[in-house]
């Protein structure tokens, strides 16, 4: 199928059929994957699916550390106050 790539102000995109967005259930969101000189659409069903188990996962492995400190040794707290 061949679709024309439309302007959106200063950008571009495509335009997709109401019978396309059904078919494949794209509502919201898509993702993008680019591979072998393609560029995939894949609907997303919920954008946080299945979070709490690979958080989960994460904190088992021990995955869930913070990889820079929250606070910066020379940071002014007071400012804040």
């Amino acid at each position: 199928m061949e679709i024309s790539i439309i302007k959106i102000g200063n950008s571009k995109g495509l335009r997709l059929s109401k019978t396309i967005l059904e078919k494949y259930n794209i509502r919201d969101k898509v993702e993008l994957i680019f591979e072998k000189g393609q560029i995939i659409l894949k609907p997303i069903d919920s954008p946080r699916k299945n979070w709490d188990k690979e958080f989960k996962k994460m904190s088992k492995n021990g995955d869930d550390k913070l990889l820079m400190n929250d606070v910066f040794d020379d940071e002014n707290l007071e400012e804040w106050i």
